[in-house]
């Protein structure tokens, strides 16, 4: 699972939002949740957004997307979780 989030993150940086979506969208984890939240919230489409958020149990951010970007993958990077 953490192979997979990370890779939808470097994705997504890459510049292939669908690609990293496609990843997220399927798995059940709040990690893969908070990814899905931040993608819509990038698109955007802020109450997909909301949603997601909600079910990652965080907030909306009101700072940039790089930062988020940072903080998902310094959460998930450090955290014991199977591939």
């Amino acid at each position: 699972m953490k192979e997979k989030l990370l890779q939808a993150l470097h994705i997504e940086k890459e510049g292939d939002w669908d690609k990293a979506h496609e990843i997220v969208q399927v798995l059940e984890h709040e990690y893969a949740y908070w990814i899905h939240a931040y993608l819509h919230r990038k698109e955007p489409d802020l109450s997909n957004a909301y949603y997601w958020y909600s079910r990652a149990g965080k907030p909306m951010p009101e700072y940039g997307y790089e930062k988020e970007w940072k903080e998902i993958y310094t959460t998930i990077s450090k955290k014991k979780m199977g591939n």
